[in-house]
């Protein structure tokens, strides 16, 4: 099967820790509400994630990186 996914997020090479990212935590997985934060650790091992990687944010809400984000972008959400 070929990756035809271009979303830098969902690749393990592109997410650093103390990275800005935003995620969707497991329970907003219906709505899609994704939380804002800093990448603690990253549990995903493998290289590539259709989801996307999945993080330990720095407040050890878990979640999948959805977008990247620059230190400049607002706090939409705050969890």
């Amino acid at each position: 099967m070929q990756k035809s996914d271009n979303n830098p997020a969902h690749y393990r090479t592109n997410i650093n820790i103390g990275l800005k990212v935003a995620v969707v935590l497991k329970k907003d997985q219906r709505t899609g509400k994704r939380t804002v934060g800093e990448v603690q650790w990253i549990l995903t091992s493998a290289s590539f994630h259709s989801r996307g990687i999945k993080v330990m944010l720095s407040n050890r809400q878990v979640g999948r990186v959805q977008e990247i984000l620059d230190n400049n972008t607002q706090l939409l959400e705050n969890p």
